[in-house]
């Protein structure tokens, strides 16, 4: 039977008058008047807001024991996550010099701060990112051009199985949102083009800009790498993560004294490149970070002189310029190429950038004065808290200061007082290193600082002044729009600073009403992941994304398709989905930055021994028409849109319940949840759906459901398996019989086939065109 909580008085002051009043004529006949102005009247009035006040403080008794309870546990609130991101520096119309920036430089995108992570040489040059991206079966008639544009040449133009033709394009949004470095060019390389600003004034005119090579000799470039942020996938071995080697070469051109090309054997240019040694701690083709370069002395940073203009970007050619004011201002470039068979896809690539976080700093916050007294607690004023960055200083009466420093467990502290083991020899007890004494345990949430009780960890002394340095965040605030940080107070006159791409890993605290559900799976788990449930748990509450729905299939790996769940034991798969995706609303898909802040969430929880794969959805588009007769009295148009949002909705990947752990009872058997989103390896019946379109109010009857997927005829049955999940195309509801799906599809095709490997050799040659102008 369910425990029913005590009864407890929940009248108010108006009903404990009333009653009190009505009693007064039974036990006291001889007062009858019951006017405001009586004194027995004030008394009562007086008597009941007491009693109110006592029974709402008794109502609350139940609540603030619960309350304690938890507090008892232990058990913190997820705290807040700094938002991350990459700023590039543009010294546009400052002097022409380098000007060294330290770390900790603050910049702001409105009212929301940010911090450098990494000092930089701002480099007083302009850079323009250009990749030769190749022209996919070229017609004849285009041969025939270039081969008589190549007759006055000396070397005979090569046949058309050795050539390659190329097209010279800017990694820019506007031209392009992303290059793959192995199947969209045609050297597999991104060459960056270092160029004197267009307000700079040439000098001799036989070196023009050599005052400009002589403030870049010597220097560190820091480059800004950023790749492309689509659906992929996530894997934890059971040894854990493999570190990734350096998969990207940066190279300088390596000019001779002279100035000229160096010839191959056949008399062609072949141009050498000198490597440069990268320095940098993140994998570039992964997440975005920065690599620093360090520069070779002036006069190793120049160009090739004697190009003959059809020579000019052929072969390994830099990418010829077709701009001559902007070729004239060319310093020198910088090759970025792919090596082996590495997955490289860049969205954006700059000089002058440095990563950035969203963290305010707090310097020597005084707080409350020792007293002495065990397990002292001390809140700071402002939270969440980063944990990490809480620094403790006291200072005695007689001006000595001891630092005290973080620790996750006071119970892992020594005493204050040292106590020998009586169970060790005097000899171990010398050897035995002493714990930390001067520690305190954080809470990041409420930003609570706890100290020892001298058994575990050092009290506060009596009298001593205390002092805390510690950084904060604002949360998800910190997630802010690609250029919105365009405001640097510390940065010398005429330069300016950006922000190419979006900030990421911004959340905010996690909610009491979600941490209070989550003490009793924690209690379960004990932060540590076994069953389904606990990898459901745990993960919903990982910081720094914001997740629209989780599930959990063991002993199931999606490439080893066709399979389903308990085929491949050792091995958990985490399809993961966020809650928002401004590029695909309808059908959120999982970015890098996603899956790597839920894999080093998950990381560190799961067993040694577990495989686990983290993944998105597989989206499977569907196009749906509706026939359907509207009932008498109903608008036909707010009919046909209650239909396209019932379908809509039971479609959906997510549903209202989708980021929440199942609330099933212990050893109950999972079953399917429509409140979290369409269910996993359920297929998509056209039946189904007519059985929801029969429920939309004003709907009589249901004419017809035509179901296609993608370009494939209609059917009445489209299957789901692995990770597949549906997504609408497009959604036809007219009264009457439905629309064809080809009349929905709009007749053309949207040309997903294809894309094959043709089989012939890798072109020898590469060429690039002439853009046509007027």
């Amino acid at each position: 039977m369910p425990l029913a909580p005590p009864p407890i008085d929940d009248r108010r002051y108006a009903q404990l008058v009333e009653d009190t009043l009505a009693r007064a004529s039974v036990h006291t006949p001889e007062w009858t008047n019951f006017n405001q102005s009586d004194p027995g009247v004030t008394l009562v009035q007086l008597f009941s807001f007491l009693t109110e006040n006592l029974l709402y403080r008794a109502n609350l008794t139940p609540e603030r024991n619960r309350l304690k309870f938890l507090q008892m546990l232990r058990i913190p609130l997820a705290s807040a996550s700094a938002a991350q991101g990459l700023i590039a520096i543009d010294n546009a119309r400052g002097e022409a010099r380098v000007e060294t920036l330290p770390a900790d430089l603050e910049v702001r995108a409105g009212a929301v701060p940010f911090r450098t992570q990494l000092g930089l040489d701002v480099l007083p040059v302009e850079a323009r990112v250009y990749f030769k991206r190749r022209i996919e079966d070229p017609s004849q008639e285009l041969l025939d051009y270039y081969r008589l544009l190549y007759a006055s040449y000396q070397l005979p133009f090569p046949g058309e199985g050795n050539v390659q033709l190329y097209k010279t394009l800017a990694l820019d949004r506007k031209v392009v949102d992303s290059v793959d470095l192995n199947a969209d060019t045609v050297d597999r390389s991104l060459w960056i083009a270092l160029l004197a600003r267009a307000n700079d004034t040439p000098g001799d005119p036989d070196d023009p800009w050599k005052h400009l090579r002589d403030q870049l000799g010597g220097r560190t470039l820091t480059l800004g790498l950023v790749p492309a942020l689509d659906a992929t996938s996530a894997q934890l071995l059971p040894a854990g993560n493999a570190q990734s080697r350096n998969l990207l070469r940066f190279e300088l051109p390596n000019v001779p004294a002279d100035g000229r090309v160096p010839r191959d054997g056949d008399d062609r240019p072949a141009p050498a490149y000198r490597q440069l040694e990268p320095r940098t701690d993140v994998d570039l083709l992964s997440v975005p970070g920065v690599v620093q370069l360090s520069l070779p002395a002036a006069d190793q940073l120049r160009v090739w002189r004697d190009i003959d203009p059809l020579e000019g970007g052929v072969g390994a050619m830099p990418p010829s310029l077709d701009d001559p004011a902007l070729a004239a201002r060319a310093i020198t470039w910088l090759r970025i190429s792919a090596d082996g068979a590495a997955q490289a896809r860049l969205r954006w690539a700059g000089i002058n950038a440095t990563p950035i976080r969203q963290i305010q700093r707090i310097a020597a916050e005084p707080l409350a004065d020792g007293d002495g007294r065990p397990d002292q607690l001390r809140r700071l004023s402002r939270r969440p808290v980063l944990r990490g960055s809480v620094n403790v200083l006291t200072r005695l009466g007689d001006g000595s200061a001891q630092r005290w420093n973080e620790i996750d467990d006071l119970a892992a502290a020594a005493p204050e007082v040292p106590i020998a083991d009586p169970r060790s020899s005097a000899r171990d007890s010398a050897c035995a290193t002493p714990g930390p004494t001067e520690v305190f345990e954080l809470d990041p949430e409420a930003g609570e600082l706890r100290f020892g009780d001298g058994l575990r960890g050092r009290r506060l002394p009596l009298g001593a002044r205390v002092f805390a340095s510690y950084e904060f965040c604002l949360g998800a605030q910190g997630n802010v729009a690609e250029a919105a940080i365009d405001n640097a107070p510390q940065l010398p006159s005429g330069f300016a600073v950006a922000n190419p791409v979006r900030t990421w890993g911004g959340a905010d605290a996690e909610s009491t009403d979600s941490g209070e559900k989550q003490v009793r799976r924690y209690l379960q788990h004990r932060d540590r992941m076994v069953s389904v449930d606990d990898f459901e748990s745990i993960a919903c509450r990982a910081p720094g994304v914001q997740i629209g729905r989780i599930e959990v299939l063991p002993a199931f790996h999606p490439d080893l398709a066709p399979n389903e769940p308990g085929s491949a034991p050792g091995v958990v798969t985490v399809l993961a989905i966020p809650r928002h995706d401004p590029g695909q609303p309808d059908a959120p898909r999982a970015d890098r930055p996603f899956l790597n802040a839920l894999c080093r969430h998950l990381d560190p929880r799961r067993l040694v021994t577990t495989e686990l794969v983290v993944r998105g959805a597989d989206y499977k588009g569907v196009w749906i028409s509706v026939g359907i007769e509207a009932a008498a009295g109903y608008a036909i148009a707010q009919v046909v849109d209650d239909v396209k949002r019932r379908l809509r909705d039971a479609l959906a990947p997510i549903g209202p319940a989708g980021a929440m752990p199942r609330e099933a009872a212990l050893f109950a058997p999972r079953t399917a949840d429509p409140a979290r989103g369409w269910p996993l390896r359920t297929a998509v019946a056209s039946r189904v759906l007519l059985a929801e379109v029969a429920r939309v109010s004003g709907v009589t009857s249901v004419a017809d459901v035509l179901l296609a997927e993608g370009e494939r005829s209609a059917s009445d049955v489209i299957e789901m398996s692995g990770l597949q999940l549906p997504r609408i195309l497009g959604i036809s509801v007219v009264v009457g019989d439905p629309l064809p799906i080809d009349a929905l599809r709009g007749g053309g095709n949207s040309g997903s086939g294809g894309g094959g490997s043709s089989g012939s050799t890798r072109p020898v040659l590469p060429v690039p065109i002439v853009p046509e102008t007027c």
